[in-house]
């Protein structure tokens, strides 16, 4: 039976809803006045003014002549591929870090207990630094070290072979992207009452097709007089802020883990070890699979966490949201509010979508009470 509220707690949250929007129409006409007295205009023009300056990483065109508004999305860019980055290699790091916590071998479980308890007691940003600092101590660009498939490694950062979309094909490699998106919405998806997960494997060929027919060469890195030619440079930059955030992030996951898997009933294990299953296939079929529901809401806010704290990239200069539109166009442009009300809006939109994300996923996945 649904309880309706009262009619004294309606009328409590209407007046509360009141106060709150007088609050912000206060608020706003005391910016209004201060911006009027100060003879400053709210206003994104600038957006279209020329930037003037070179970005040292992007991953889509980029010349010193663009607007300030494809530096947003040049920066936006680079934050989401860093932060994704961090998310994967911090999750499986993190898998492996709380597994080795509920280890019965004395010497893993401490090592991963001291681990967890180094990492998540120093400062983050200390630790993106020292990270820093050890990739730019590599080999200088002619004493470079060499892998096998072409890469290279030194203080400039790791060069690697790069495929070269042929004209008019550049739309091929997202579309695969697109197809791969695709797999987890089909793969519960019945038809005729059969499930088509199967088939949505299919999907797979179909984009390593599609990769296949846009590339029309692929560059290897070569060291030609003072400089390496050919392939694509992973800067230093974003090396040390990839793996300070999956380090970081690494050490609170371990512990979701390892508390999801303690929660999961005893007797689901025992029922398992009665069927004759070793350890190896208890945990990863029987255990991971019922401890992945329940770690998934604090999953969310580490995910979250992350995202938000690739601005730390910005002290070791890399160009990333914060860096290049609170530091270089807020400098550039003398556009201080705008710039900050950007890059509050942008983080805001990226983690609504990424927590909805996996909100829904958690929906998809909970444990149902019967």
């Amino acid at each position: 039976m649904v309880r309706r509220p009262s009619r004294g707690a309606v009328i409590t949250q209407w007046v509360i809803l009141a106060l709150l929007a007088a609050a912000a129409v206060l608020l706003f006409l005391m910016a209004h006045e201060n911006f009027a007295r100060r003879h400053v205009s709210f206003n994104f023009s600038f957006l279209a003014w020329p930037a003037n300056f070179d970005i040292p990483f992007h991953l889509i065109s980029w010349s010193e002549s663009d607007s300030y508004g494809r530096v947003i999305i040049v920066a936006l860019l680079n934050t989401l591929l860093v932060s994704a980055l961090a998310i994967v290699t911090g999750s499986v790091w993190g898998l492996l870090i709380g597994m080795m916590r509920l280890s019965r071998n004395w010497l893993v479980r401490n090592l991963a207990l001291a681990y967890i308890e180094v990492v998540r007691n120093t400062p983050q940003l200390v630790q993106i630094v020292f990270v820093y600092a050890a990739t730019v101590q590599l080999p200088p660009l002619r004493q470079s070290i060499a892998f096998a498939g072409g890469a290279l490694l030194n203080n400039r950062g790791l060069y690697l072979p790069a495929f070269v979309i042929g004209d008019g094909m550049w739309w091929l490699p997202w579309l695969a992207v697109a197809l791969l998106a695709a797999i987890p919405f089909l793969w519960r998806r019945r038809r005729g009452g059969r499930p088509i997960g199967a088939y949505s494997l299919l999907l797979v060929p179909a984009a390593m097709g599609l990769v296949a027919s846009a590339v029309e060469r692929m560059t290897f890195p070569e060291l030609k007089g003072f400089n390496i030619t050919g392939g694509v440079v992973v800067p230093p930059e974003l090396v040390a802020l990839w793996i300070g955030l999956s380090l970081y992030a690494a050490a609170f996951i371990g512990e979701i883990v390892r508390g999801s898997i303690e929660a999961v009933p005893k007797g689901q294990n025992e029922a398992a070890q009665s069927l004759g299953l070793s350890y190896a296939p208890r945990l990863f079929l029987v255990t991971l699979p019922q401890a992945l529901r329940i770690m998934v809401p604090p999953l969310t806010s580490q995910y979250l966490n992350i995202i938000k704290t690739s601005s730390l990239g910005a002290l070791i200069a890399f160009p990333e949201l914060f860096q290049m539109v609170l530091g270089t166009v807020m400098q550039h442009s003398d556009r201080y509010v705008e710039t900050l009300f950007i890059v509050g809006m942008v983080f805001l939109a990226i983690n609504l979508v990424t927590s909805a994300f996996m909100n829904w996923y958690n929906r998809r996945a909970a444990l149902v009470e019967r």
